[in-house]
Formats: structure tokens, C-alpha cells, sequence
């Protein structure tokens, strides 16, 4: 049976009410008398009618489908199209997932939907990298002449099959920021840059608002709202600034320091105050830096060089105004420094010479200061080469005086009482025998050391004399002393044997009190100045110096004194061999003769 509604039941129904109509129109086709003939052509002109209905509602229902059909498939294409420029690769379209669906209605009604969704998220897309290209087209022009390695990825946006992939956003999200870290280093090396030349400007007293703006304005940061320019001209620009202003600050750092350099002579040669060179520190503050320490503010600047410069003149004048003075002052310098090191000074810069030779116009005082000038330097390097031989010789007088006192010490009858320091003095005489002991090891040492330097340079002359000479005269005044000693003790035990025969003779009697004023020590009596003089007669050694040599030439207090005495007595020693025997035997009966006379005391 066929329910209602179903295309055969609509057929039956519809083909029922076409023959109730046939009757009908058949039964008033028979009323009004109509023929057979004309029946059966209304008849057949009725069913083409009814054929050309059929047709035309077939033909349109198949432009419908085929219209929806077309539609399906564009939207179909248009899905297709999208999930590829979205990289949705793993979207399916529901016609193909869906077998199912039969009819076109279906279809199109199931993809639309995922159509819409998929343009909205194509918009969006879009919009996302409308901005990110924005930004970098942004970055890009600031950065001029920065040829960004992927400008095509940009302009590739403007085509038909764009790229829209979450890939390809990514790539243009990395892109973008590399150049956002490449203009924060940049801003960051400007701003080095900008700040490295604030201070050079600083230093050299520029205006450094005028200097960077000839590189680019935007760099002087007067308007907040015109971005920074980092570009490579500005870069170039700023090193270019950089290099210059490096340039002039060594110049004028070299400029500085010879005027420094200027003022530190002329200061020294006017004796200037303390005061007044504090003035000019922070000029001079720059002779103990590195060119990169400079850094405080002006100190380079013109009008420190200017005041410098001014300074340096007006020391010049006052200097030629006071040239004598200063030839004088420099060359009693010179004097003091040979003074010291016991070396003859040169005697055509001395002062009677140097006064009367300005005095008469004959040299020019500037000449005659660079020659004293020039003295100096060569005889604090005669200095400097002598210090080694000069600290011997002030050990060998140092140890001398240990011996002087020690021999007044050993003659000293009360050295023994107890009285206030006698504790110190016992101290200092086991001290002096210590180091009289090291004389002779000290002398040769230093004859040593003066003939290996006069190989290398001159001879060694101290105070006019070869030091040579004077260490052998002392080695055999020495000598000769040892020896008196000797034959002093030997005369002294000849003596007492005498004198204790003669008392187991003729009995024991008191000697009368030495005399304390007058002391023998070794042929020398004291003087009462602490020095020793010589009371027998003396003999020039072979190879001593001549008595011309034996001039007054002390510069150096009492310790050259000292040391030019035993000069003097080196130069004429003792000669024990020249005393005759009769003397001796003379010497000898006067003793044994007299009962009150006392033994010579060595």
C-alpha cells in the first residue's frame, strides 16, 4: 500500500484527478457536441501542453542542480584553497569525510559553515601579518641601508597564493625580532658612542650639543618624540666624530705636556713656591696619566693650554731677568753634587769665571746654564756609577772610626768604672773589634772593586787623588803600624824584664803618676780634640801622593776630614828602620839608669 505523501502515492493521486478532469472535460466536450476527431486533437494538443510543462520544470530543476552543484564544488575548492594558505593540513571537508550525504542541499549546507570558519581565520591571519610587516617595514626604515636578508617574505604578502601558515607567521615573528634585537643594539652602540663623545668633548672644553648635531640632530635628544636614528650613517658619522676627537686629544696631550714639562724645569731653576704650582695641578695632573685616563672635564681645553702657555712665558722672562742668579744657584748644584761623590767639578763653568763672564757681555748666560745643565747630568751619572764603590769607601772610614775610638777607649784608664754608659762603651769597643777585624778583607775588596771599574771607564780619583794610591798607602801605614805595635810590646816586656830585675835588686819604688794630658798612642799624641798627631818624624812612601796633593779639598764634614787625615798620614808613614841601634841602646840604659822613669806606654 502507498503512503500518503510518497512520490507514487502523489503519482496515483495526481493521475486519479487528471482522469476525473478528462471526464468532465469530456462529458462537456459531448455536451456541446464536439466530433471525435476534434476531441482526440484537443486531446493530443493537451498532452504536449502537459509534456512541455514537464519539460521546462525538468530543465529548470537541472540548472538548479547543476547551480548547487557548482556551488558545492567552489566551496569545496575554496576550503581547499584555504587550508592549504592556512597550513590546516589536518582539516577535512566534511563532503569527503561524510559519504553518506546524497544530496546537494546537504552537502552545501555541511560546508559552509567550516567556509565561514575558515575565512574569518584567514582574516585574522591576514591582520597578523599586515602588523608584523608594519613593524618590520617600521624597524627597516630606520635602519637605512640594512639590507634585511628576507625583504621578499614581505613583499609576498601582496600576492594571490599567499603563504598564511602558522610556518611562515613564525618565520616572520623571528624576522621581526632580529631586527628588534638588532635596533636594541643598535640604540645601545649609539648611545656608547653619543656618551663617549660627551666626555672627550668634556675633556677638551667642546660644546657637545654642537658636535653631535652635525652628525645627525635626533642624536642631541632635544625632541622626545623624533626617535634616536641608528643608522649606518649615523654610526659612520659618530666614529668618524670619535676618531677626530681622539686625534685632537693626543695632540693636545702631547701639547700639554711639553708645556708641563717647560714649566717643571723653570719652576725648579726659580726655586718657584709650592703655592704657586698648585695653581697649575690639574695641568700637571696629566703627565702621570695614560691618554685614556684623561678624563676630567677641561682639562685639555684651549683655555688650559692658554693659561699654560702664559705661564710658561712669563717664568721665561723672569728667568731671563734673573739668569745670573740662576747660573750661580745651578752651578752651586753642580758643586754640591761632586761635592758628594769627592769628584773635582769643571773648573770653566766656576763661579769667579761664570760671574765675570756675564758681567762682560762675552757669553750669553742662556749658553752658559745648558753647559752647567749638561755638567749636571753628567756628574748625577757619575754618581750613579760611583754609588757602589762610594757606599765602600763609607763603610771602610766608617770602620776607620771604630778603630780611632777605640784605640782613644783601649788608653781610657777609668773605662772600667762603673759609671753611667761604661755597660754601652764595653758594647761598642766588642762591636768596633768585630769590625776592625774586617778592614784589611774591606780595603782589598775595594781595590778590587775600583780596578774593575777603572778597566771599564778612568781612573777612579777621589777628591784629586787616585783612590788606588790611597787605599795602598794606608794598607802599608797599616802595615807599619801592625808592626810598631809589635816592637812596642816587645820593647815593653824588655822593659818590665829590666824593671823587675832592678827591683829584686835594689827593691821596689813607686812610679810617679802618668801624666793624663800628654797620651802616646802608637808615635801620635792626643791633641786634646780628639784627633792624633804625629810626634816623630815621617817619610813619604813609595808611590804617596805629593805634598801638593795633600791640600785642603774637604766638601763633606768631618767624616771626609777624618778621611782626608789618614790620607795625610798614609802619605808619610812611620819608619821604625830608620831608628839607629844606639838609639835603642840609649833608650834602653836611660831606662835601667833612671829610677823614676816609667816605661813607654803602647
Amino acid at each position: 500500500m502507498l503512503s500518503i505523501g510518497s512520490p507514487l502515492a502523489t503519482s496515483a493521486h495526481t493521475s486519479s484527478s487528471c482522469n476525473v478532469l478528462l471526464r468532465e472535460l469530456q462529458q462537456i466536450w459531448s455536451d456541446i457536441g464536439e466530433s471525435e476527431a476534434d476531441k482526440d486533437r484537443m486531446l493530443l494538443e493537451l498532452e504536449r501542453e502537459c509534456l512541455e510543462v514537464y519539460r521546462r520544470k525538468l530543465k529548470e530543476a537541472a540548472n538548479a542542480k547543476a547551480r548547487l552543484h557548482q556551488s558545492v564544488a567552489a566551496k569545496e575548492a575554496e576550503v581547499a584553497t584555504l587550508v592549504a594558505a592556512l597550513g590546516e593540513l589536518n582539516i577535512r571537508s566534511p563532503i569527503q569525510t561524510e559519504k553518506k550525504m546524497s544530496s546537494l542541499k546537504e552537502k552545501f549546507a555541511s560546508i559552509t559553515p567550516l567556509l565561514d570558519d575558515l575565512r574569518t581565520k584567514k582574516e585574522e591571519r591576514i591582520k597578523q601579518f599586515e602588523d608584523i610587516k608594519n613593524q618590520i617595514e617600521k624597524i627597516s626604515g630606520e635602519i637605512s641601508r640594512y639590507n634585511y636578508p628576507n625583504d621578499t617574505m614581505i613583499n609576498c604578502l601582496t600576492l594571490e597564493d599567499q603563504d598564511l601558515s602558522v610556518r611562515r607567521l613564525t618565520e616572520f615573528q623571528t624576522c621581526l625580532q632580529t631586527l628588534q634585537k638588532e635596533k636594541s643594539d643598535r640604540l645601545h652602540k649609539v648611545l656608547e658612542y653619543v656618551n663617549e663623545v660627551h666626555l672627550l668633548c668634556g675633556v677638551l672644553g667642546l660644546d657637545f650639543a654642537q658636535t653631535v648635531s652635525g652628525v645627525h640632530p635626533s642624536l642631541q635628544r632635544t625632541n622626545q618624540e623624533q626617535s634616536t636614528n641608528i643608522s649606518d650613517g649615523t654610526f659612520e658619522g659618530l666614529q668618524h666624530t670619535i676618531n677626530k676627537l681622539k686625534t685632537e686629544r693626543r695632540t693636545r696631550i702631547q701639547k700639554l705636556r711639553d708645556i708641563v714639562g717647560q714649566l717643571f724645569d723653570l719652576w725648579n731653576l726659580m726655586d718657584s713656591p709650592q703655592a704657586e704650582r698648585d695653581g697649575f695641578s690639574r695641568a700637571t695632573s696629566i703627565v702621570r696619566l695614560l691618554e685614556h685616563e684623561v678624563r676630567e672635564p677641561g682639562v685639555l681645553s684651549n683655555e688650559m693650554i692658554e693659561q699654560a702657555s702664559a705661564e710658561v712665558e712669563r717664568l721665561a722672562k723672569l728667568k731671563a731677568s734673573r739668569m745670573k742668579e740662576l747660573v750661580m744657584k745651578r752651578r752651586s748644584e753642580l758643586e754640591d753634587i761632586c761635592r758628594m761623590i769627592h769628584i773635582e767639578p769643571d773648573a770653566s763653568t766656576a763661579v769667579e769665571k761664570s760671574d765675570a763672564l756675564i758681567d762682560s757681555g762675552l757669553v750669553d748666560p742662556s749658553e752658559l746654564l745648558a753647559n752647567i745643565e749638561a755638567q749636571i747630568t753628567k756628574a748625577k751619572d757619575e754618581a750613579l756609577s760611583r754609588k757602589e764603590i762610594m757606599d765602600r769607601i763609607d763603610r771602610w772610614l766608617a770602620a776607620c772610626e771604630e778603630e780611632n775610638w777605640l784605640e782613644d777607649y783601649n788608653q781610657d784608664e777609668n773605662r772600667y768604672n762603673a759609671g753611667r754608659g761604661s755597660h754601652i762603651n764595653l758594647k761598642r769597643a766588642e762591636k768596633a773589634r768585630i769590625t776592625i777585624t774586617k778592614i784589611p778583607a774591606i780595603v782589598d775588596n775595594l781595590i778590587n772593586r775600583t780596578l774593575a771599574w777603572e778597566e771599564e771607564k778612568k781612573t777612579f780619583l777621589y777628591d784629586g787623588v787616585r783612590l788606588v794610591s790611597i787605599l795602598e798607602d794606608y794598607k802599608l801605614t797599616r802595615k807599619q803600624r801592625e808592626e810598631e805595635k809589635k816592637r812596642c810590646r816587645g820593647q815593653k816586656k824588655i822593659q818590665d824584664l829590666l824593671l823587675t830585675e832592678r827591683e829584686a835588686i835594689y827593691g821596689s819604688k813607686p812610679s810617679p803618676r802618668r801624666s793624663n794630658s800628654l797620651r802616646r798612642t802608637n808615635g801620635y799624641l792626643a791633641n786634646g780634640n780628639g784627633l792624633m798627631t804625629p810626634n816623630t818624624p815621617r817619610r813619604n812612601s813609595v808611590g804617596g801622593a805629593t805634598p801638593e796633593l795633600l791640600a785642603s779639598r774637604s766638601y763633606s764634614g768631618l767624616q771626609n776630614g777624618y778621611f782626608k787625615e789618614m790620607r795625610r798620614l798614609s802619605t808619610a808613614p812611620l819608619n821604625f828602620v830608620a831608628i839607629s841601634k844606639e838609639d835603642m841602646v840609649s833608650t834602653y840604659t836611660s831606662v835601667c839608669d833612671s829610677e823614676l822613669g816609667s816605661p813607654p806606654h803602647c
